[in-house]
Order: C-alpha cells, then sequence, then structure tokens
C-alpha cells in the first residue's frame, strides 16, 4: 500500500497559496463577465506596467494601499510589514534605489526585515509576458513609485 507524501504548509505559505487561488478565482470570473477582447480590471492590473498598479495588485495587500504596512493580510504575517514610506527618511533622506530594487527582486535580503516572508516579484514579473524588458519596466517602475510616496 502507497502512503501519500503530506506537505506541511507554514503560515506564510498556506496565505501566498490563498492568495493566489483567489486571483486565480476573481481572474477567471471576471473574465466570464467581460466583452471578448476586453480585459478585467485584475487582469488590467497584473499587466499592468504602471507603478500605482503593480503596488495595488503585489504590494497593497500587506503594505496597505497608503504603503505603510496596514494591509488587510499583514495582521496574518510573523513580522510587521514595514512601512514603505520612510524608506528614504530611514536612509539620511536619499530614496535607496537599487536596494530598493534588489529587495523586490530577491537580490537583496535585509537581516532586519527578519524571514523572508515577501514574494520575490522580479521572476513573476517577468514570466507575466514573454517580452523579458517589460519585466524590467515593472520593476523600474513599481521602484519609481515606491520613490513617489515617500514622506517629505
Amino acid at each position: 500500500m502507497r502512503m501519500a507524501k503530506v506537505e506541511i504548509y507554514t503560515g506564510s505559505r498556506l496565505l501566498l497559496g490563498c492568495a493566489l487561488s483567489c486571483a486565480v478565482l476573481c481572474g477567471a470570473s471576471a473574465r466570464a463577465q467581460t466583452k471578448p477582447g476586453t480585459r478585467s480590471q485584475y487582469e488590467r492590473l497584473i499587466y499592468s506596467v504602471k507603478g500605482p498598479d503593480l503596488f495595488r495588485a503585489h504590494c497593497a495587500a500587506c503594505h496597505g494601499s497608503d504603503g505603510k504596512g496596514g494591509g488587510p493580510v499583514a495582521p496574518a504575517l510573523k513580522a510587521k510589514a514595514p512601512d514603505l514610506t520612510v524608506l528614504a527618511k530611514n536612509n539620511g533622506g536619499k530614496f535607496p534605489i537599487a536596494r530598493v530594487r534588489n529587495f523586490i527582486t530577491g537580490d537583496e535580503v535585509s537581516i532586519s526585515h527578519g524571514s523572508r516572508e515577501m514574494p520575490v516579484w522580479g521572476p513573476i514579473f517577468h514570466q507575466i509576458e514573454a517580452d523579458q524588458d517589460f519585466g524590467n519596466v515593472r520593476l523600474d517602475n513599481l521602484t519609481k513609485y515606491l520613490e513617489s510616496i515617500q514622506q517629505k
């Protein structure tokens, strides 16, 4: 008799799986309700290259719509979602463009951030479309958007 392999998921992996499943179901539901040849609002957010759209689609659930860390998923995280509006303030008044972009892509991990609960978005941005340049545009535009929401 074969025993089924049971894999134990951590809270963050389970949460990410639920979020992705919900996004797929919402997208499928929305796609069924749209006219042929048009994109649903969810698809527009996912395929967008605009910084604010990318933030809403990929970051706001944890970091909040204002970027301060109070998103609806934040209470379920092991570590508090950081306030993204004080990155420049915490870096001597200069926005750390390269460090932020590298953190989004997974090339840099902050020890002070604790565990790596944040998904690595770089590969996802590159896989959305076959054209790899769009992945870089998304990363650049999301980073620029984060720079634009810094506290003065």
